[in-house]
């Protein structure tokens, strides 16, 4: 078994590394119309001490490494940290979450630098309530970047929805048909509770809705063990997974990464307040040693679960973006 055991007997062997706080796009559950303050370039570590991080979590057992923002394809030379982090040896799959808007770009460039595969954030297949979503950018681009990826060989592509009540829950049926038509592996998202955003919609709840297309077929996991419960229909070339934070009892018992934020911060819940500077040993000259033990301290300290239940709010500070969610 790979991966660092917590206190509660978890795996940890997955790190997610947000590598700027920067976005093309102001979704609205994510940050507000104008943005938010941005951190300095001096804030933000550096490519090297990034490699640092995983090179000491890849000694540990981690051998999953997930590359988030902001957006990571706004951030300057970025398929370069990809070939340098995926020549860390034990280091199994390099993966990146993007908005979609610059892949097509960059698709055949990071695959050839080592990248593994790809999840696209998409919240609607409609071009106006895409742009009312994220309030910039154009839907065709994401959809010719999705395709860009296919062709690149960032397999499997999936597609990562947050299902809003009243906002897009009119097109679950239309992302479902997408497993048929263009074998598309859709992964719907419960929303977090943001105040004034939306209304989320409990996971059992879209599996009766996509029921209407006919029976859902219990699915293994494609790649990982992350927390989608996966499912098809029956001759339908993708498949559909379900991320319940909010209303399935279980989801963190499943936990099996820390997060690091852009201006290096460890943390181990990414719902909690709790965090472990890395940044300024790293520029202390750290050992690979001492900074293996922050590395355990931040794993020791993961709580059990979240608390979004019970506060019913989002309990952190810092913005989606600010983060790596």
């Amino acid at each position: 078994m790979t991966g660092i055991l917590d206190s509660f007997g978890r795996s940890i062997n997955y790190l997610r590394i947000s590598v700027t706080d920067r976005c093309n796009l102001r979704c609205i559950y994510c940050m507000p119309p104008e943005g938010v303050p941005q951190m300095s370039h001096s804030e933000i570590l550096s490519y090297e001490e990034i490699q640092s991080v995983v090179r000491a979590a890849a000694e540990l057992g981690v051998n999953k490494v997930r590359l988030t923002g902001g957006e990571p394809l706004v951030r300057a030379d970025f398929p370069h940290l990809v070939k340098m982090l995926s020549q860390i040896n034990g280091i199994e799959e390099l993966s990146l979450t993007t908005n979609g808007i610059l892949l097509k770009k960059y698709a055949l460039e990071l695959r050839q630098a080592g990248l593994s595969r790809v999840n696209v954030s998409l919240d609607t297949l409609k071009a106006d309530k895409f742009r009312y979503i994220t309030r910039l950018g154009e839907l065709k681009d994401v959809l010719e970047g999705i395709e860009a990826a296919k062709e690149a060989g960032l397999s499997p592509v999936k597609i990562n929805t947050v299902v809003m009540r009243h906002m897009n829950d009119d097109e679950i049926l239309d992302f479902a048909r997408m497993t048929y038509r263009e074998g598309w592996h859709v992964r719907f998202i419960e929303l977090m509770p943001f105040k004034g955003v939306a209304e989320f919609i409990p996971s059992i709840e879209l599996r009766q809705h996509i029921s209407l297309l006919g029976k859902l077929e219990p699915r293994e996991p494609m790649t990982g063990n992350g927390p989608a419960l996966y499912y098809s229909l029956a001759q339908a070339k993708g498949t559909i997974g379900l991320i319940s934070p909010l209303s399935e009892l279980s989801f963190c018992s499943h936990c099996n990464r820390v997060r690091l934020t852009p201006d290096g911060k460890l943390r181990p819940c990414l719902l909690g307040e709790d965090e472990i500077d890395l940044k300024m040993p790293l520029r202390n000259n750290v050992s690979m040693e001492e900074l293996k033990q922050l590395i355990l301290r931040a794993v020791a300290s993961k709580p059990e679960h979240h608390h979004l239940k019970e506060t019913n709010d989002r309990p952190v500070k810092r913005k989606m973006s600010q983060i790596g969610g």
